[in-house]
């Protein structure tokens, strides 16, 4: 299912509502079966979803959430804070959401990622860029790629028991950027080979 608007999910007898996959995401989250807050989903996403989809934004977060409530898939209430005088609202999941959330990830179809690679982008565009400016464009991708693996690699470390799945998809982001890391070696080495052949 794609962002910009899943289409309604058809179970037997039942017609879910249509989610986006942001939707699918922090329902998921929540199907952990833990009452979260916005900002507990918002901390739960950076240190899993960003690594593989993208961590959603607060107000994306907040939005989504609105759209679970009246869909009837999370519940809320409210818990004062031991800090602070506003109380903060908690949401946890449905047995209707449960099996909604359990629908989808059993029965939606599966799509390729879309790859929107800003730096192969830049690349592409090779011929109206210096080549020590593509070089340094190369560099920090590599920069960017080991630090998320190192990340991914911490956080899926400390993952509890209870988030075994999550962390195995860690382990894929730490491939998948090692990877990148990679990629970005040998197209250093590639453009070193064209510069010499050039020469």
């Amino acid at each position: 299912m794609t962002e910009k608007r899943a289409s309604a999910v058809n179970s037997g007898k039942t017609q879910r509502p249509a989610l986006p996959a942001t939707g699918w995401a922090v329902l998921g989250l929540l199907s952990f079966g833990d009452e979260l807050s916005g900002y507990d989903l918002k901390k739960w996403s950076d240190r899993s979803l960003r690594f593989f989809y993208w961590s959603p934004s607060f107000s994306q977060i907040y939005g989504e959430l609105k759209r679970l409530e009246k869909a009837g898939y999370v519940s809320a209430r409210r818990v004062a804070q031991e800090t602070g005088d506003r109380d903060k609202r908690v949401y946890v999941i449905t047995d209707e959401g449960m099996v909604a959330v359990r629908h989808w990830a059993r029965e939606a179809p599966v799509e390729p990622p879309v790859l929107k690679h800003g730096v192969m982008l830049r690349l592409w565009l090779g011929h109206l860029l210096e080549a020590d400016r593509m070089r340094e464009v190369l560099g920090r991708h590599r920069e960017y790629a080991e630090s998320m693996r190192q990340r991914a690699e911490v956080d899926g470390a400390s993952a509890e028991e209870a988030w075994a799945y999550p962390s195995l998809v860690l382990k894929w982001s730490q491939r998948y950027y090692a990877a990148e890391r990679d990629l970005a070696d040998a197209m250093l080495a590639d453009l070193d080979e064209r510069d010499r052949r050039r020469r």
